[in-house]
Parts: C-alpha cells; sequence; structure tokens
C-alpha cells in the first residue's frame, strides 16, 4: 500500500514537494484554505485584472526548471518565459541605474554614472561568482544532523561566508559610491532584512541576477503555482482548495494525521507543513506539545519586516516606464532602519512599482494595466494603527509612484484596488507578525540553526517554505521542497537523483 502524505498548504513548497512525492510513488493529499493555489505565491483578482500576490521576480529560473525535472517534464511545456531587459530600474533623486542581464552594457552604465568603479563591477562578479558556485551547494544539503558540517563541500564552502560583514560592507570592496553599492544591496529586501545586517554570503543574490537574469512568466508568477497544481493532479494527487486544516495529530511525539476546521480527522503517514512557520508552531499544535519552538521562544526569535501593499487595476497603459522600477528613499539607510529597528511608520518610504502589463498582455484588458506597488515596511511587532492611516499611506505611495516614479496621473485612472497591510497580512494570510519574508536570515537562523526540515519537534513532520532550510525567496523555497521530500524518501529508502554539483547553467 501506498505510503499516504497530507501537505498543509499549497504554497511553493508545498507544490514542489507534492508533485516530487506523488511522482516518487507516494499518496499525496493537499489542504489549502484559500479557494485557489499557490499561498504569497497565488493570483490576486480585480475584475478582469490578475495581480501576483508576493513574488514578482523570478530570478534562479533553472532551480524551477530542476523542479520540473524531478517529475520527468520539461517546464517550458507548462509556462512561458520571458527574459527582462533591462532587469529594473533603479530610480534615485539625482540619477538611474537600469542594469541589463549580461555585464557589458552595466559596465558602460557605471562608467557613466560612477566613472572608475567600472573595473569593481568586474571583481564583484568573478569573486561572486566562486562564492555562489561553492556556497550555492551548501543550501541545497539538509542540515537534519550535524554530520552535514562535515561535507567537504561545506568545508570548501567556509572561506566564502564573509563571517563578520554585512552586504554592504562587503560591496565595499568593489564600489566605492554608496549609491552604487545600494543598487546592489536591495536584494536583501527579499529577505526582509537590512542591507547592512544581512550577512555577507548573500551578495551572491544579486550576482545571480546579472548573471542568469530574471524572468516573467505569462500569466504572472502565480502560473507557476497553477503548473505545479496540474502535475499534482497528472500523478494521481489530490487537491482540497477552501478546506482549512485546524489541526496537525500528534500521537507520542509522531505526526499522524490532521483534523480539518469542520471538524473531520484524516490520519496518514506523513505531514509536510507548507503554512508560515510562526503560525504553525504556535497555532497548528496542541499548547503544550511544543518543546523547542514555544511560544516564548517564537517571540526571542528575528522576523522580518512586512510590506504594504497596492494593487491598482488602471485604464492606462504605461508603455514608456520598465517591468520593474523601485524609488528610493532620500535617505535610504534611514528608512531600512525605520522598518527593521526603530519600528517607525517610514515618512519617506522606498517603493517598489512593478508595471507587468508592459510585458504581459494577459493580465489587463486592452488599453489598461495591472499596478503592483510594495513598500517594505515594519513588521506587526509595532504598534501602528493601520485601520487609522492606511488611506493617508495610500495617498503618500501614489503620490510618489507619480512624482518620482513617472507613473503620470495614476490616482486618476485607478478603477479597482486592493490594499494588504501588515496586520492583513497577519490576520487574513496567518503570517506570524505579518513577517511577510518569514524568519530573519541572521546567522543564528540560517542552515541547522533555522527549522529544520525534516522537524525536530516530531517524527514523520517536514516542513517545506521560507521559515525553514534554505529560506526565503521562489528558488529556495522549491529547493526546500526538494530537500524535505529527499529526507522523508531517504527514511523509506525510495531512491532518487541527488542534485548535481553546480555548474553554470543556461538560461531558460
Amino acid at each position: 500500500m501506498k505510503k499516504h502524505v497530507i501537505v498543509v498548504g499549497a504554497g511553493p513548497g508545498g507544490l514542489t514537494s507534492a508533485m516530487i512525492l506523488a511522482h516518487r510513488g507516494f499518496k499525496v493529499t493537499i489542504f489549502e484554505k484559500a479557494p485557489v493555489v499557490g499561498g504569497r505565491n497565488a493570483p490576486l483578482t480585480i475584475g478582469d485584472f490578475t495581480f501576483d500576490t508576493g513574488p514578482t521576480f523570478l530570478m534562479m529560473s533553472y532551480i524551477l526548471k530542476e523542479m520540473f525535472e524531478e517529475t520527468e517534464r520539461n517546464v517550458e511545456d507548462y509556462l512561458k518565459f520571458t527574459s527582462l531587459d533591462p532587469l529594473y530600474r533603479l530610480k534615485f533623486d539625482d540619477f538611474e541605474f537600469s542594469p541589463s542581464p549580461g555585464a557589458d552594457k552595466t559596465r558602460e552604465q557605471i562608467f557613466r554614472l560612477f566613472p572608475g568603479n567600472e573595473a569593481g563591477f568586474s571583481r564583484f562578479l568573478n569573486r561572486e561568482r566562486a562564492r555562489y558556485e561553492h556556497l550555492f551547494p551548501c543550501l541545497q544539503k539538509d542540515y537534519h544532523s550535524y554530520k552535514a558540517y562535515l561535507d567537504p563541500i561545506f568545508i570548501k564552502a567556509l572561506p566564502h561566508l564573509g563571517l563578520g560583514k554585512s552586504i554592504f560592507d562587503n560591496l565595499g570592496s568593489y564600489f566605492t559610491p554608496d549609491d552604487l553599492k545600494i543598487c546592489f544591496t536591495f536584494q536583501s529586501k527579499y529577505l526582509g532584512m537590512s542591507p547592512w545586517d544581512c550577512p555577507a554570503l548573500f551578495t551572491m543574490l544579486p550576482f545571480i541576477e546579472h548573471e542568469y537574469g530574471i524572468y516573467h512568466v505569462e500569466g504572472g508568477l502565480n502560473a507557476i503555482s497553477r503548473a505545479m497544481a496540474k502535475v499534482v493532479k497528472e500523478e494521481g494527487g489530490t487537491i482540497n482548495t477552501k478546506t482549512a486544516v485546524k489541526s496537525i495529530i500528534v500521537e507520542n511525539r509522531k505526526a499522524c494525521g490532521v483534523e480539518l476546521a469542520n471538524g473531520e480527522k484524516i490520519v496518514c503517514d506523513d505531514v509536510f507543513i507548507n503554512a508560515d512557520f510562526g503560525y504553525a508552531a504556535s497555532e497548528l499544535f496542541e499548547p503544550g506539545l511544543m518543546k523547542k519552538y514555544t511560544d516564548n521562544k517564537l517571540k526571542k526569535m528575528r522576523f522580518s519586516c512586512s510590506t504594504f501593499m497596492l494593487y491598482l487595476a488602471v485604464d492606462k497603459k504605461y508603455d514608456n516606464l520598465p517591468h520593474h522600477s523601485i524609488l528610493f528613499a532620500q535617505d535610504y539607510k534611514k528608512n531600512v532602519e525605520q522598518i527593521t529597528k526603530t519600528l517607525e511608520l517610514p515618512e519617506d518610504p522606498s517603493i517598489y512599482i512593478q508595471n507587468a502589463s508592459v510585458t504581459d498582455n494577459t493580465l489587463a484588458p486592452e488599453g489598461h494595466s495591472t499596478i503592483y506597488i510594495l513598500v517594505p515596511m515594519m513588521n506587526t511587532t509595532s504598534a501602528e494603527p493601520w485601520e487609522d492611516i492606511v488611506s493617508s499611506y495610500r495617498e503618500k505611495v501614489i503620490d510618489i509612484a507619480e512624482k518620482r516614479g513617472g507613473f503620470t496621473g495614476l490616482a486618476d485612472h485607478i478603477v479597482g484596488e486592493k490594499i494588504i497591510t501588515p496586520r492583513n497580512w497577519e490576520s487574513d494570510y496567518n503570517i506570524y507578525n505579518g513577517a511577510t519574508f518569514n524568519l530573519a536570515h541572521n546567522f543564528s537562523q540560517l542552515l541547522s540553526f533555522r527549522p529544520k526540515n525534516r522537524f525536530e519537534e516530531f517524527d514523520h513532520c517536514y516542513l517545506v517554505g521560507g521559515g525553514t532550510h534554505p529560506g526565503s525567496g521562489l528558488p529556495t523555497i522549491y529547493e526546500s521542497g526538494r530537500i524535505s521530500s529527499n529526507s522523508m524518501c531517504d527514511y523509506y529508502g525510495i531512491p532518487y537523483k541527488t542534485p548535481s554539483k553546480l555548474e553554470l547553467k543556461k538560461r531558460i
């Protein structure tokens, strides 16, 4: 008889695990409380307009390709990819920087904007390539046992960890002007951290973008979740949407089923948890069961910042503006400190704008646009009364988009909208502290110090998603699904191919 695996949540990590395990012969059942799959990677619709709820950058596209290859499929049979050029527009008060995939055009821009720093860009590519080639295989490993640190792969990677340095510190070895450094540090927002605190090893994130490019998926990145769900069903798995899980059933420290919100209890052999980690640890288990991740322990852990979101259906096309724009605050360091340390509402926020309709005409009616605006924000450990300030802050953000971003007349062309505040992330999406990027990625919460893929609290219980190893961001969340799936297959003696030694991959 097939072993039965229940997956709690149909986010990117849960869907990755489900399609891999179903292909390897397990009976897979997914329970998802929302009406659609995807979690934070689900579609958000306003009439005929389709938005991505969360992630909008697809980097390391070859990792996604590998997940489909795990099921003997080609991702191109399910999804259509567009390489973006420029990668994004970085807007400061006195200049704009719009890097392209590949080095030559970007090097020319640096020479024009910051003469004398172009050689630093070459050093950046060479050194960070070496860091990436040594460190990424470490992120593909399971750290359930401390023996993983004795693997020669990890030992060879030690000199590339950049211990004691932040991303911003590290970029000082390549570039002199602070504004140029900032152009290569904003990626720390993917981890919900300040570039002045985020470990230097994550400098490989901007390298990955420059080396491999950034992609858009037709229909939005949410189409990835739909494609994965299709594979799960093709492999015989079952997906139950609009079906919330109330709790995980545990007997003798072993996860053996779930209780649904309607009271129904379903037994299984193993449980994969794709819910937000903090929420799962505090809400999905009977009080008193947790030994390590107690409520007091959770309160002492570091969580990422949150986001203030605007999804705007607009009856205008902004064909002269790029797919991705980032508008930096005048004092970017102060802005970052406000959302990560002092927990103050930023008067001068930095904002990210996605103008996806300039690339993809399937997202909105002809002549219309989907404008997605993300404002990094303090999480709900701040007592900010969002219900009182949401309207005025919305106006502030739209004004910045119009005046600094070039989205002229935006306010007058909005025909539909949705707002998500940090409080909404917490209450409506079950995200602990509204921390949209999950646990912070400081060294004390990385590798074996992060909640383990084979959850240390209970047997036959596995974690996937941004709250476990390797961490936040779509590619690493996909890897979490593969790592956890492989770990369970190890337990049952099911053979599988391990990820190959990292080589420079061809772009999709």
